[in-house]
């Protein structure tokens, strides 16, 4: 099993790929394994998305460190 790659690699690869399907020139086998290879990318983009998001939502929750400095403003002026 090879490394996954970060989200920009795997971007940056899915990228080419659906680069490569809409120039066409491929014949019926090169077209699916680089269909098939483009949903895995994409997968490898969307756990990375969803990891993020969670990681964020997480700090968001109420009475993290994150509100507790979000919710303390600036002094009032008067």
């Amino acid at each position: 099993m090879s490394e996954t790659p970060s989200y920009e690699e795997a971007r940056d690869e899915l990228i080419s790929v659906v680069q490569r399907l809409e120039t066409g020139g491929t014949t019926l086998q090169e077209s699916i394994s680089l269909w098939e290879r483009g949903e895995e990318l994409a997968g490898i983009c969307q756990r990375w998305l969803d990891g993020a998001r969670a990681r964020l939502d997480a700090v968001a929750k109420p009475g993290s460190t994150a509100d507790a400095a979000a919710d303390t403003g600036p002094a009032d002026p008067e």
